[in-house]
């Protein structure tokens, strides 16, 4: 346990920073699998909506430091391949 002030202190922001990095995290698997999602219906119109939006949550989570440069733009680049995959597909 802490025994100095600043320590203590350092103590409730890590845990409050934690807590919204996890907030972050979730809210961008959420964005993910929506898009898996649309992806698997086969919906083109919303598909490209999703991306921007699970795109967007994923440079946030860089710019936060929650996630790696390399593994956001690993993820979204294979999200837009299967974007650009079903745009391609014939129906």
């Amino acid at each position: 346990m802490a025994n100095h002030k600043s320590a203590k202190k350092m103590i409730r922001v890590i845990a409050k920073r934690a807590l919204i990095n996890k907030m972050r995290k979730s809210k961008t698997r959420t964005a993910v699998r929506k898009l898996m999602d649309i992806i698997n219906s086969g919906d083109k119109e919303n598909a490209v909506m999703a991306f921007r939006n699970a795109e967007s949550h994923l440079h946030k989570c860089v710019n936060k430091g929650v996630m790696h440069k390399n593994t956001a733009a690993r993820k979204i680049s294979r999200l837009n391949a299967k974007v650009k995959a079903l745009m391609t597909a014939v129906a």
